[in-house]
């Protein structure tokens, strides 16, 4: 907050350099610092909101900056989940997107011309031709689909991004006119040739990997036989709770938490 003479107060400072985040480095772990002083000069800043009562801060580094201040150090953000409270993680990957909004819409994409902030709202504004550019954000589907009965079985893929055998649940981006919930048939029909049904909210994440929305869903097999997609997937199979290859298993994502919590009701079923 601010101090009576007007200056910010003490601060959590989010800077961004190349995917990476500033932290002070300490015998306790990482932590958000709360002042760098005369890092920069005119830093880019996006302000984003408070927190226990202190403002919340977003910096854009420039790139080519090497080096970090005496104390402190570079850690990408992926590396930094579970090193600091989960919230400061959000937070961390919410200044990451927003600072890399800020780089690439400098200016407008339908004129040219220079954009400014716009008032009141988060958004840079053409002067020339007024249009206004929103941070960009991809709403993805993530889904479990199961079959059976009392041994029930989850589908679970390798996909072509993931390094050695690493399996998870099907995902893919929302296309214009589309439903969440079509979506989710869609790209389990195109990824892996089967029908499902009863598709099931079950929560979201925001994805700062680069700017996504993650909506998982739970749905269940009503047909067809796997026909992998396989620019896209290398395998894909149905799998017992206790027989499941390499899998995030809760954690940092929502596929995680999807297979986690799949995983608990077969446990109680037992």
């Amino acid at each position: 907050m601010r101090t009576p003479d007007g200056r910010i107060g003490e601060a959590y400072w989010f800077y961004v350099r190349r995917g990476e985040i500033l932290v002070v480095v300490g015998d306790e772990g990482p932590r958000i610092p709360s002042s760098v002083e005369s890092m920069l000069e005119n830093p880019v800043t996006h302000v984003m909101g408070h927190l226990d009562d202190k403002w919340v801060f977003g910096v854009d580094v420039p790139l080519d900056l090497e080096g970090a201040p005496e104390g402190h150090e570079w850690t990408p953000l992926r590396q930094l989940y579970g090193k600091v409270p989960e919230l400061h993680w959000t937070l961390a990957g919410r200044a990451e997107q927003l600072v890399n909004w800020g780089r690439t819409h400098q200016f407008c994409g339908r004129c040219a011309a220079a954009t400014e902030p716009s008032p009141g709202e988060r958004a840079r504004l053409c002067p020339a031709c007024g249009l206004l550019s929103y941070p960009r954000l991809s709403p993805a589907t993530i889904t479990i689909v199961t079959r059976g009965g009392a041994e029930e079985e989850v589908l679970l893929a390798h996909g072509r991004q993931f390094p050695g055998r690493f399996y998870s649940a099907l995902a893919g981006f929302v296309e214009p006119g589309e439903s969440l919930e079509e979506c989710v048939v869609r790209e389990i029909k195109e990824e892996v040739g089967i029908d499902v049904v009863d598709v099931q909210y079950f929560g979201s994440q925001p994805w700062p990997f680069p700017h996504s929305l993650m909506i998982g869903f739970r749905a269940r097999y009503a047909g067809g036989d796997l026909v992998l997609q396989e620019e896209e997937i290398v395998d894909a199979g149905w799998y017992r709770a206790d027989d499941l290859p390499p899998c995030p298993r809760g954690g940092m994502s929502i596929a995680g938490w999807l297979i986690e919590a799949w995983l608990k009701e077969q446990a109680a079923k037992a």
